[in-house]
């Protein structure tokens, strides 16, 4: 039992053995291949978040691929809920244009076992800050400090579901998603109900000029809890390997039939921005805070 509701876990995982709070020494002892310096300078804490559970969620070996695209700006910022609307809104890459992240991972390693996710945030400005459109891209780029909105999170297992929702104030659901990889690329497949069809489709190619990295980034999440109050959380991510791409033909998004593909044509999408795809890379989830709220002028 997870926040009252059964959910099923993996037989003699790390969830099912540790309940998220596994000892850094039996990672190393069963994969020795894996560099766990990182996570040693990232202390957990207990915390209570509609269960017990620890700060932060280790993600030890992981990939993921990234597509962001333009996207109408009317639509996105009547996707921002009202109670974030004073602090949060979506950024202005050109006029009438905002951007949307989409990135589909692959965690293979875990604190919560294995699973797959797809992402669809809107790019924002950090709250209370003036938002100056592409600047503010910009700057976050620069900075590694990249800032949104989810809409949407679909994963493929009632652990992350359950976890994600309760713990997290996220919109996961329960899906079917097939992550693939081939000799030049990798695929992601999600399906809804019983499709014989992926309702949508992501492929990227393996960037050749893949390069080893120890970047380390920031990518926080507002969205409001269970009471309807403003918060944020954050994840922290160390890239081993990565590359991006500019070209319009680097990755691909294909749009088949059901409610997720349909919410994403009503975005709106055009030109991919950017794709980036990171093989590998470590992560640590933070659980949310509540937003502080942005001071009043005199």
């Amino acid at each position: 039992m997870l926040a009252g509701q059964p959910v099923p876990v993996q037989a003699g995982g790390l969830y099912e053995r540790f309940r998220s709070h596994p000892p850094l020494a039996v990672i190393a002892a069963e994969h020795p291949e894996l560099d766990l310096s990182w996570f040693k300078t990232l202390p957990k804490q207990q915390v209570e978040i509609g269960f017990t559970s620890y700060s932060p969620n280790y993600y030890y070996r992981n990939s993921k691929i990234t597509l962001v695209y333009t996207a109408d700006l009317a639509r996105l910022r009547a996707l921002i809920p009202a109670a974030l609307g004073a602090q949060v809104q979506p950024l202005q890459v050109w006029p009438g244009r905002g951007a949307v992240a989409i990135t589909a991972y692959a965690y293979e390693l875990c604190d919560n076992d294995s699973y797959n996710e797809i992402s669809l945030a809107i790019v924002t400005n950090q709250p209370g800050q003036t938002s100056y459109g592409p600047l503010s891209l910009l700057a976050q780029s620069r900075a590694g400090q990249f800032w949104g909105y989810v809409l949407k999170l679909p994963v493929n297992t009632e652990l992350a579901r359950v976890r994600g929702v309760v713990g997290y104030n996220l919109p996961k659901w329960l899906a079917r998603i097939d992550y693939t990889a081939a000799q030049a690329s990798v695929r992601y497949a999600l399906y809804e109900a019983d499709q014989s069809e992926p309702a949508l489709l992501l492929e990227g190619q393996k960037l050749a000029d893949t390069k080893a990295q120890q970047q380390l980034l920031r990518h926080s999440f507002v969205n409001l809890d269970r009471a309807g109050r403003p918060s944020v959380g954050y994840a922290l991510s160390r890239h081993l390997l990565a590359a991006s791409s500019t070209q319009q033909d680097a990755a691909t998004l294909t749009l088949g039939k059901g409610e997720l593909a349909d919410y994403i044509r009503a975005l709106q999408l055009g030109r991919l921005l950017k794709y980036e795809y990171v093989p590998e890379f470590q992560s640590a989830l933070y659980v949310p805070e509540l937003l502080a709220p942005t001071p009043k002028s005199e």
